[in-house]
């Protein structure tokens, strides 16, 4: 058996940085916490190359007296705490005592510090944990930190760094974090020479917010102010439901001053906005909570963004009723005007009328006549796996129908022929349904590329037997009952589609350009993988100061919908794309599927049902690309079990 023995504490403080020191962003963090507790009014952060070669911080706080510089790195060397009972109420950021000692042991450490009370400030030099030279030297009131080649004695924490552009989003997203934490605090900051963030430090927060999140952002924020029980407080500001967004990057919540992640206040947050906001978008925030020092405690984490209250429901209730409170008290509520739709003479429309089913008058072609009305229920015999359904099949609600001139139209003429021929129209109005079995089908040309099943046996025949709610369709076949979730099931039919035939889409040039600015992590996710998104029909750039421009989408996403589904495709690429790139582009594949797949609660007609549960109920579909199952099965026992009757 291997005896026991003490590390070396060249090994010990090496293991202690893996804690504390994951990537620059987090040498940053807590050297901007120190500037931040040594008083700062202001300070400047500067990086080169992501920070994994140069990081400078400069502050004017108090600085360092000439006997504590070198004391300052050694492990558990701190100026906030004295006694045990100082851990029950600690009211500043930077208190453990770790991490300049963290950070000198994996990198060459520069410090330049002196007091207002001295005429000389000192130089210290170390390297690897030791110093290497000290000094006195002339420099202005406060502290300088210069961190070069971080992880440069530990060759195996590099291969888990990401590029350049990533580490230095990472970064600038922690000064974001920080300037929001602390408005009173005039924070720059500059990225290989160019300056992309500086805050007034005026102490107003609505101020920070408009210098870090934008104008366009903070625009739409409302202000919220609150208190709870046992004088817990809660200000910032919070989205309207209007100015949601597709992600939760934008939702910052502070304690005492502290950046902290709690899904006790995410829960809070979003409760707040119950039925208040879109499906599928989270509402933003830049909220201080303020409670007494010994009510949470913040020592649970190396990095401190977690933390522990002491009452988790008081904190609820706190952020709930504030972000509650002012999203009842606010006028600013969107109202959509819609006009009456004037039909034309070479139009027909009808109330509550698709674009799928409204006929429409071709300039070169003449309007083919309305197909007759379709029984409310009809039967559908064994028909052959269409491969899944083009994106144009399922267009969206329009209130008119336009005459569109051919060049435009190729896109929605070509998309039937990928699927083969739509079925034979019904039966002319007077004559007999068509009776539930298999029926000669017509001739149709080969379906597209895609995954070939058997077709069902001819004695297994179905019946769509209607649409619950809009979005679920029932069918009946034999002694069972499907509930089939469109939504779901047509996502599947576009993923198998485009991953059997590779994805060619057709792309639309936008009249205005989208811009908007995403968090740092997303613009960098997005900006990294430009060739990707060009492979989905998206014309990405960087438009500067953190903002991204879209000149070019998909034909089925619509301009209002551009800036939401690239944060979504940013999410999917920022969690590790480029280390799997099959599995990121499955990835973007399911995402580009749902978003041209027909929406739970949006009216579609009968045969547009009939084929997506043909999909199912020839076994071609069964989960969702996310992994949901499609339908649902209940058999007639357990529905006369449910009425007693068996």
């Amino acid at each position: 058996m291997p005896r026991i023995q003490v590390l070396e504490s060249h090994v010990a403080d090496l293991i202690a940085a893996g804690e504390v020191v994951e990537r620059p962003a987090s040498v940053v963090k807590e050297l901007v916490e120190n500037a931040i507790d040594a008083g700062a009014s202001a300070l400047t952060v500067e990086i080169q190359h992501g920070g994994m070669t140069y990081i400078r911080i400069t502050d004017d706080g108090c600085g360092m007296e000439p006997g504590d510089v070198e004391t300052a790195f050694l492990r558990h060397a701190t100026s906030k705490i004295r006694t045990e009972y100082d851990l029950e109420a600690i009211g500043t950021l930077g208190f453990r005592g770790e991490a300049l000692a963290a950070i000198a042991a994996v990198a060459r450490v520069e410090v330049l510090t002196r007091t207002a009370e001295r005429d000389f400030g000192v130089s210290l030099t170390l390297e690897g944990g030791a110093v290497t030279g000290r000094e006195e030297a002339g420099c202005p009131k406060g502290t300088t930190m210069v961190v070069r080649d971080l992880f440069y004695n530990t060759p195996a924490r590099l291969k888990y760094m990401k590029k350049d552009a990533a580490e230095g989003a990472a970064v600038f997203a922690a000064v974001q974090r920080e300037a929001l934490a602390h408005p009173e605090v005039s924070m720059r900051f500059l990225r290989d020479g160019k300056q992309e963030l500086l805050t007034p430090g005026d102490g107003q927060l609505r101020s920070a917010v408009y210098a870090v999140l934008g104008r366009d952002l903070a625009l739409g924020f409302t202000e919220v102010k609150g208190s709870g029980e046992d004088g817990v407080t809660v200000e910032g500001f919070a989205s309207l439901p209007a100015c949601c967004r597709g992600s939760r990057s934008c939702q910052y919540f502070f304690v005492n001053g502290r950046f902290i992640k709690s899904r006790t206040l995410m829960a809070a947050l979003e409760e707040a906005y119950r039925n208040q906001h879109m499906v599928g978008k989270f509402p933003g925030c830049v909220l201080h909570m303020h409670t007494r020092l010994n009510g949470v405690d913040v020592n649970v984490h190396p990095a401190k963004t977690e933390v522990k209250f002491v009452s988790e429901k008081r904190a609820f209730d706190a952020v709930y009723h504030a972000v509650r409170g002012a999203l009842e008290g606010e006028v600013r509520r969107p109202q959509a005007v819609i006009p009456a739709a004037r039909p034309r003479a070479h139009d027909t429309v009808t109330p509550n009328q698709t674009a799928f089913s409204a006929v429409r008058a071709d300039p070169v072609r003449p309007a083919s006549p309305p197909p007759a009305a379709r029984p409310a229920a009809y039967a559908a015999g064994p028909l052959e796996p269409t491969g899944g359904l083009p994106l144009h099949d399922f267009a969206r609600p329009r209130f008119e129908s336009r005459p569109v001139p051919e060049t435009a139209d190729k896109g929605a003429a070509a998309a039937p022929a990928e699927c083969g021929k739509p079925p034979a129209p019904s039966s002319p109005a007077g004559a007999a349904p068509r009776p539930a079995g298999p029926s000669p089908a017509p001739e149709r040309p080969a379906p597209a590329p895609g995954p070939q099943r058997a077709p069902a046996p001819e004695t297994d025949t179905w019946t769509v037997r209607g649409e619950l709610f809009h979005t679920y369709i029932l069918v009946e076949q034999g002694e069972k009952a499907y509930f089939i979730d469109k939504h779901a099931a047509h996502e599947r039919m576009n993923f198998d589609r485009l991953k059997a035939a590779g994805y060619t889409p057709m792309v639309q040039r936008l009249l205005s350009p989208v811009v908007f600015t995403p968090a740092p992590e997303e613009g960098a996710a997005l900006l990294q993988n430009l060739d990707v998104l060009s492979a989905f029909g998206f014309e990405c750039e960087d438009f500067g100061g953190g903002a991204v421009l879209v000149r070019q989408c998909p034909d089925y996403v619509d301009a209002g919908d551009v800036e939401a589904t690239l944060l979504e495709l940013a999410g999917t690429l920022a969690e590790g794309g480029r280390a799997d790139p099959d599995g990121a582009r499955d990835a973007l594949m399911a995402t580009m599927s749902c978003k041209a797949a027909i929406k739970g609660g949006q009216k579609n007609g009968p045969e547009e049902l009939r084929r997506v549960a043909e999909a199912v109920m020839s076994s071609a579909v069964k989960y969702c690309p996310h992994g949901r199952p499609v339908a649902v099965e209940l058999t007639r026992n357990q529905l006369e079990k449910l009425f007693k009757r068996a």
